[in-house]
């Protein structure tokens, strides 16, 4: 089903200069690499190091970003904070900017009830001036949203997606089954270990962090598995494995993010200096 947010989508590094400024002429490379290959970026998430970023930084990125596009090109950018205020401010300056989607996650501060959850996302939804993406990530937020909470939310005229980096197959084959279905909302997997399960299932989209630097394989695994060629997509996934392992195997999730851009500028593409406290 063609549906209109879908495909690969790289949830990109944030560059960075060595005195911790926006590296613009590394930004434009991947901007220009992504869009060569058929992908779409996603900036200002986990793997671009959001939560560490200060908000005058944060909205360089996404000016940039919003002046990089062509047509064609679908921009996510990532607005979660633990301020629903805070939040909203991102979303309408995000839209200014250019963005097509926004992208949240909950706050992670307070425990939440579920009643909580879908409460702070349908005000989020209402306020932000857009269409929005649910993100789950209980590594980083300590909360995984229910997936019934998720498809109630569904039904909001602004909430057009998930994006999930939860690891249960359980949860992915309860989220394949309610929405690959649905021509209104799509279902983004952020686990990249299963990607080639998740297209040949049904799913909308990929979020891998490593189509940073190898942007190819998951354009022609999302093709392979769109041909139903379950070999080529066995075969995607195998090397996907292996490159993934290549910075994440044996490390913390921020020391994986410190190893991806170790490798992104062995291949030329940014420089390595990560954002304090990583």
């Amino acid at each position: 089903m063609n549906k209109k947010y879908g495909g690969v989508v790289v949830p990109m590094v944030t560059p960075l200069n060595g005195d911790y400024s926006l590296d613009v002429v590394a930004v434009e490379r991947l901007l220009l690499l992504f869009r060569q290959h058929g992908v779409q970026p996603f900036v200002l998430g986990t793997t671009g190091e959001a939560s560490s970023m200060p908000a005058g930084l944060k909205q360089e990125f996404v000016r940039v970003a919003g002046r990089v596009k062509k047509a064609g090109d679908v921009l996510y950018v990532g607005i979660g904070s633990n301020c629903l205020a805070d939040s909203v401010e991102a979303a309408k300056f995000a839209f200014g900017a250019g963005a097509d989607v926004v992208v949240a996650t909950l706050p992670s501060y307070y425990m939440l009830t579920e009643a909580q959850m879908e409460g702070y996302f349908e005000r989020l939804a209402s306020q932000a001036g857009g269409p929005l993406i649910i993100y789950n990530i209980p590594a980083t937020t300590h909360h995984t949203i229910p997936v019934s909470v998720i498809d109630r939310l569904s039904h909001h005229h602004n909430i057009v997606g998930a994006k999930d980096s939860e690891r249960s197959e359980e949860r992915l084959s309860a989220s394949l089954k309610l929405w690959s279905g649905r021509r209104d909302f799509s279902h983004f997997l952020g686990w990249t270990a299963k990607s080639g399960e998740a297209l040949l299932g049904g799913g909308d989209g990929l979020v891998p962090s490593t189509a940073n630097f190898a942007p190819a394989l998951y354009r022609d695994m999302l093709e392979a598995a769109a041909q139903g060629d379950r070999e080529k997509v066995g075969a995607l996934q195998a090397l996907s494995d292996e490159l993934g392992n290549s910075y994440q195997a044996g490390r913390l999730l921020g020391e994986s993010l410190a190893a991806l851009k170790r490798i992104m500028e062995k291949e030329g593409l940014c420089g390595a200096t990560m954002m304090p406290p990583l």
